[in-house]
């Protein structure tokens, strides 16, 4: 199955006026053709005569639209977990900066003890 038979063209696409515009049906179509044919990403794009990274970034977001796990079998984060994880990170780094303040402390006041 090639991209003309199934009626999808680059240049039906375009946007008239910015070549690096492609119309929402044409970003559609051209994840379709991905999942119905089983081909490559740089397949498909090579066929469509569009960048193998542009395509690829549409499958991924399309999947992450649907809730499907990405390449890595991992589902995509919500906004409200990407959050909480920046937060978590943030307390970490902070903890362990203080974890190796009261180690230092601890070893001061040790050295201190003994004299």
């Amino acid at each position: 199955m090639d991209t003309l038979s199934l009626g999808i063209s680059p240049e039906k696409g375009v946007l008239m006026g910015r070549p690096s515009k492609f119309s929402p049906e044409f970003r559609e179509q051209a994840v379709e053709l991905v999942k119905a044919t089983g081909k490559t990403v740089a397949e498909v794009a090579r066929d469509l005569q569009i960048n193998d990274t542009t395509l690829g970034n549409w499958v991924k977001a399309d999947r992450a639209e649907r809730g499907e796990p990405d390449s890595s079998g991992l589902l995509p984060l919500t906004a409200e977990e990407r959050a909480e994880l920046t937060r978590l990170r943030r307390e970490n780094a902070k903890l362990k900066t203080e974890r190796e303040i009261l180690k230092k402390a601890a070893a001061f006041f040790a050295t201190e003890s003994t004299r």
